[in-house]
């Protein structure tokens, strides 16, 4: 049944109709959202322009007809054709850092971020120190920024074999101010990068194998594919940032890799190192470690 002018009037009545549309529609959240009700919340703050985390006092506001009309499209859109809410607001959240997105580059989501904060301690003994990092396929620059404000003394390569994403890590880096401290190489993984001795190398690469790809949600399907395929076991891209990382990496230096739910897979592709696993919210699975005496 179309509705009606005045059926829905306020963000009470809106989140509520969101809510219902997005389950019925049996949406996928992956995205930064977990569940139809912060999704909702969060794409209707967004189009209104209101604060992101202050819902209650604006719950019984009465809105104009043009705002509904707004709010109602977004609404649709997300139901109706599988768009991760990132690309319809072009914002997406990591670590309480905001990045422009679009369909150039996958959502920012990272189980790394969450270590980046801490200086990867225990393992970084000494984080003003670490000089040289190199990040390789960086997408929309997301995990570089991160990086850069997390070691001060660092100058931080990022790499990625796409301009397409390139240019979306460019309008971050540059809305950072971090031009300076961030410089972008168009790679395919080592390829143009400088013979440099990094501190660290940190990725997170395409790891997803191809049973798992065919089984992918409609929202992850409207990203760039050569951003999530990582082969038969996952682990095609994987196999060569290792076997390259030794050259790279200064004497003290560390590689970590994040593989998602591949950890089966990883430790079969590499059973002579002994994976150092590092503990996330998701567990122990999702990032692995390697010291640079390990790979010489």
């Amino acid at each position: 049944m179309p509705i009606k002018p005045n059926d829905l009037s306020t963000i009470r009545d809106l989140l509520r109709y969101a809510v219902t549309r997005f389950n019925t529609a049996k949406l996928f959240f992956g995205h930064g959202s977990t569940n139809a009700l912060d999704e909702a919340a969060y794409l209707i703050l967004h189009t209104l322009k209101l604060p992101l985390d202050k819902l209650d006092p604006f719950f019984d506001a009465h809105l104009l007809q043009e705002e509904v009309d707004a709010v109602l499209r977004v609404i649709e859109q997300r139901a109706d054709e599988r768009l991760p809410a990132a690309y319809i607001t072009n914002e997406g959240w990591l670590g309480g850092y905001r990045f422009f997105v679009d369909e150039r580059v996958i959502v920012p989501r990272s189980f790394i971020a969450e270590l980046i904060p801490e200086q990867f301690s225990p393992w970084v003994s000494n984080p003003d120190k670490v000089t040289n990092i190199l990040e390789l396929c960086t997408g929309s620059g997301c995990l570089p920024i991160m990086l850069a404000d997390a070691f001060p003394n660092a100058q931080v390569d990022a790499v990625d074999i796409s301009t397409d994403a390139l240019a979306v890590a460019q309008r971050n880096v540059d809305e950072y101010e971090l031009q300076d401290r961030i410089k972008l190489i168009e790679s395919d993984l080592y390829t143009n990068v400088p013979e440099y001795k990094y501190d660290l190398i940190i990725t997170n690469p395409p790891y997803v194998n191809s049973g798992s790809m065919g089984k992918l949600p409609p929202e992850y399907l409207r990203e760039p594919q050569i951003a999530l395929a990582g082969g038969d076991d996952g682990m095609d891209l994987v196999r060569k940032i290792v076997a390259g990382a030794g050259k790279r990496l200064a004497p003290n230096g560390l590689l970590m890799v994040e593989i998602g739910n591949e950890r089966a897979f990883a430790e079969a592709a590499f059973p002579e190192l002994n994976l150092t696993w590092l503990t996330t919210s998701a567990g122990d699975d999702m990032v692995f470690l390697v010291t640079a005496d390990q790979l010489q």
